[in-house]
Order: C-alpha cells, then sequence, then structure tokens
C-alpha cells in the first residue's frame, strides 16, 4: 500500500497541519506517518494553541526510528509542512536525502515525491513563523522539492513577484522551475488554485466562501498528494483536490462545524465538484 511521511504539525483539536493531512490521505488508502514539529491542542487562530514545539531531539529521534525499521525506502510521498525551528527544517533536508537515498524495496511507486508546503505566512497576517526558519525553508527544503504547494503570499515571497491574479500567479511559478501549486488565487469574487508543470498552466476557481475553517491548504495539498501517487493528469489532480477542499468547506457551512469535517467527508474528498470551474492557462 502507498505511504505517506508529514512532517508537520500535529493540533490535538483543530483538522490542519499533518492532522489533517492524514485524516485526507486514509480514504485514498494511503497510510501516513507522522514526525510532529509541535504538538498543540488547537490552531493557534483560536487563541493559545497550548502545548509546545517538538524539540528537535525528539524530532530527529522519531525519524531516526522509522528509519531503523527500514521504512524510508517504502515512502512514496513526503510532505512538509509548518516547521517551529530552523533546526527542524535543516533535520528535515537530512530526512529528505535520507528517503532519496534508501533503496526502494518493495515500495509502491518507483522513486518518492517530496511535495514541500513551505508555510511561512499569509496575506493579512505576514510572516508567522521565526524569520530564520522561513530563511531556512526558502534555503533548505524549496530546492529539494519535486513539487512546491504554497499560497499565493509564499509565492511571493518565494519569487518576489506578483502571484494573486492567475495569470500572474502561473508566471511566478513558473520562474521556480518546479511542479508548483498555488493556493489563495483570486478572480473576482471566485477563489481557487494554479497548477504550473514544465507543459502545462492549469486553473480551477470556485465562489469564495464568507467563512472557512483553518486548514484549507493543508487539505489542499494532501489531496493533490494523492493524486500523484495515482498517477492523475495535471488537469483532473487540481480538479479533484480544488473540489474535495471547496466541498468540504461547503459541509462545514452547512453542519455548522468550526473546523472541516474531514473524517465525515468519507469518499465525498475522493470527488470532483460541480461547483468547480477549471480552465486552461497555458
Amino acid at each position: 500500500m502507498p505511504l505517506a511521511l508529514i512532517l508537520s504539525s500535529h493540533v490535538a483539536g483543530s483538522q490542519v497541519g499533518a492532522t489533517a493531512q492524514a485524516a485526507a490521505l486514509a480514504p485514498f488508502g494511503i497510510d501516513a506517518m507522522v514526525v510532529p514539529t509541535v504538538l498543540f491542542g488547537r490552531h493557534p487562530g483560536w487563541g493559545a494553541p497550548g502545548g509546545a514545539a517538538t524539540p528537535i531531539e525528539t524530532f530527529e529521534g522519531m525519524l531516526d526510528g522509522i528509519q531503523a525499521n527500514g521504512l524510508l525506502g517504502l515512502v512514496d510521498v513526503l510532505i512538509t509542512g509548518y516547521f517551529a525551528t530552523a533546526a527542524q527544517v535543516h533535520g528535515a533536508a537530512r530526512a529528505i536525502d535520507a528517503v532519496r537515498a534508501a533503496p526502494r524495496g518493495k515500495a509502491f511507486t518507483s522513486a518518492p515525491t517530496v511535495v514541500v508546503d513551505p508555510t511561512m505566512g499569509d496575506e493579512g497576517k505576514g510572516l508567522y513563523v521565526p524569520a530564520e526558519t522561513a530563511e531556512a525553508i526558502v534555503a533548505e527544503l524549496a530546492p529539494r522539492a519535486d513539487v512546491i504547494a504554497c499560497n499565493a503570499w509564499e509565492l511571493e515571497r518565494l519569487t518576489g513577484a506578483d502571484a494573486h491574479e492567475p495569470m500572474a500567479a502561473a508566471t511566478a511559478a513558473r520562474a521556480l522551475g518546479k511542479t508548483t501549486l498555488v493556493s489563495s488565487v483570486r478572480r473576482g469574487d471566485e477563489i481557487g488554485a494554479v497548477l504550473t508543470d514544465a507543459d502545462e498552466a492549469w486553473l480551477a476557481l470556485h465562489a469564495e466562501a464568507d467563512r472557512a475553517p483553518n486548514g484549507t491548504g493543508d487539505l489542499l495539498t494532501a489531496l493533490y498528494a494523492a493524486a500523484l501517487i495515482e498517477g492523475q493528469t495535471a488537469s483532473h489532480a487540481l480538479a479533484r483536490a480544488v473540489g474535495g477542499v471547496a466541498e468540504t468547506v461547503a459541509a462545514a457551512k452547512l453542519w455548522s462545524a468550526p473546523e472541516l469535517p474531514i473524517v465525515a467527508m468519507g469518499a465525498r474528498i475522493k470527488q470532483t465538484s460541480p461547483t468547480v470551474r477549471i480552465e486552461r492557462l497555458a
């Protein structure tokens, strides 16, 4: 069966970070190993989160245990997300190198795919990790990525170019020279994502909700990672991932859920949505 390694936050009471991503991968039959960068009780958007950052000795010790059990060679997709310290970022970089160097054995895929979400900040919030942590993500993780999954604000920080309008986002993403998934791209009263690779650029849009729970970017990254493991085309991978997010946000509103109801969505999270429009940009 496919196997994911997720290096990101564990938040007990919120569907964000690795917590959300492991739940989202399960309906696709993808097992997840989570090495947490923080152990929080709730998303900081609710207030003081409780808990603390994972000590670097614990973070790297968990990775050592995974490696000792021969599991690095079975990793099909490695996803990085939120990091509390630059030391964790350096440890993640070493983990990426170790996954790529490990013998594949009986892995589901022929080679691992590294998906880096350079979680640093967002529009209206600015940088929400320490500056040295953000600098380490840019220097250590972005160059190691097969796929960069960022929001428009983070893409602007990575490239220095405007990225909020779809074509501008596609142009900026192409400058990274990697497959790039850009969320929080807007056109009028719609919001969505742009996906670019060496050959194509696609846009998926839907009406912007008046309120969405935290974690939509984490969910989008996980759903796109699942499509990569399945070998989906770029257009279908984007449409299904954005559709899964849109339907989950709609369900949260319908059910008055304060968090993304990822588990409750079940198989619906694997489907495209009639509310999502997709068009080719290049």
